[in-house]
């Protein structure tokens, strides 16, 4: 196999593997039969979501590690483990504890250990001018997911139930992450990267240094970013943790997994495109493009009571939550090169795991006690106009390289 082969066989089998961790989006239908059939009320279905989303953020910082010193195989195959681990214990255990335990904890292991492997390595195969498309590309996979296990959620949860489903899904994923595991691997030492036949003009700074995570939270730059990156995750969070509700009570829309797979599709191609866009535009631009996007739709979303209102609306959540995704691996390897982007990167995406915890908290809270979202709706514009603000005083650590 040649390495232009070698290389996509990575970046293919990395989006494979986030189709399969990329369940997290599809939370909402497990939390409606959570709601429906076994009485939890909305704070306490986002518990396990929230621990899972925290848990997957936190591990990042080892799972890059072990990927920057050992490869992503052996990082892999710890994920397919604790994947499988995690959903059929959930299976076995379905309740507050259990799930915040094995589905919170446990499978939130698995996903962090399991996403910080396939970006990295598939980066390290390119010439850094197509950092975009390719992480756009590999992490497109944890956006799409729900379009396939959503509805094949909520199909088995009609037939077999909720255990039974848990424990199906965790035999799957367990073979699935395994098996990709073996076709992951970084390019070996002195690989000349690949340059496809159309690159973009260079539009944005390349660092010279490959920074070490202490000199990285040295910068300012490092602060601003996370600070962007928290605000950018934490309402699509919000919205995905509750998404099927928020339609059922909001626009009427019964048909749950409708709603997750519609956010999942424009999901996948804003982590595509603004991948993509960011080659040619530069990544501040687009970031700054991207909150004003998601700031625009928020201060609306109260007001689209309509199925086809609120449809569009929740794309366009998912078309920039998706290019946040796909933005700060490859920023976070501009500015910080990419020899330690593994633990660099694991450590800029504690951001989405804050995001993961405030976000869904504030929705269940807000809708406990007030019976709808107006205020998490209004928080999360708040913050997407100081996202886009910040995006505009982000500067590159070291002007003087490129």
């Amino acid at each position: 196999m040649n390495d232009l082969k070698k290389a996509w066989l990575v970046v293919y089998s990395g989006l494979g593997v986030n189709l399969t961790l990329g369940v997290l989006y599809s939370w909402s239908i497990i939390s409606a039969a959570l709601m429906d059939n076994y009485g939890w009320s909305a704070t306490q279905t986002q518990i396990p979501y929230m621990l899972a989303s925290a848990v997957f953020a936190l591990t990042m910082v080892p799972g890059g590690k072990l990927q920057d010193r050992l490869g992503p195989k052996p990082v892999l195959l710890i994920s397919s483990v604790l994947a499988g681990l995690g959903f059929i214990l959930s299976g076995l255990n379905l309740t507050v504890v259990g799930l915040a335990l094995f589905f919170g904890v446990v499978f939130g292991l698995a996903m962090g250990f399991g996403y910080a492997s396939p970006t990295p390595a598939a980066v390290k195969w390119f010439h850094p001018e197509h950092r975009g498309l390719i992480s756009g590309i590999v992490v497109s996979g944890f956006g799409l997911a729900p379009v396939y296990i959503a509805p094949l959620t909520s199909s088995l949860i009609g037939v077999m139930g909720l255990p039974a489903t848990l424990i199906t899904l965790g035999i799957i994923f367990f073979l699935v992450v395994f098996s990709l595991s073996f076709a992951i691997s970084n390019p070996p030492p002195g690989f000349q990267r690949i340059e496809l036949k159309k690159r973009p003009a260079k539009v944005h700074q390349i660092t010279a240094k490959d920074y070490k995570v202490g000199e990285m939270v040295k910068t300012v730059q490092f602060y601003l970013l996370w600070t962007m990156f928290f605000f950018g995750t934490f309402a699509g969070l919000l919205i995905i943790g509750q998404m099927s509700k928020i339609g059922l009570e909001q626009a009427s829309i019964s048909n749950g997994f409708l709603l997750v797979v519609v956010y999942a599709i424009f999901n996948f191609i804003g982590r595509v495109t603004w991948g993509t866009v960011s080659d040619y535009l530069g990544r501040t631009v687009t970031l700054l493009t991207m909150f004003l996007i998601q700031a625009i739709v928020y201060f609306s979303f109260a007001a689209l009571t309509n199925p086809v209102a609120l449809l569009i609306g929740k794309s366009l959540v998912g078309f920039t939550f998706g290019g946040m995704l796909a933005i700060f691996p490859v920023i976070t390897a501009d500015f910080y090169g990419m020899k330690n982007l593994g633990v660099n990167y694991g450590v800029m995406i504690t951001a989405w795991g804050v995001g993961g915890i405030l976000g869904p908290l504030l929705g269940g809270i807000a809708r406990d006690i007030t019976g709808g979202y107006e205020i998490s709706y209004l928080v999360s514009a708040v913050l997407s106009v100081a996202g886009a603000a910040i995006s505009l005083l982000v500067r590159h650590p070291d002007r003087k390289s490129r």
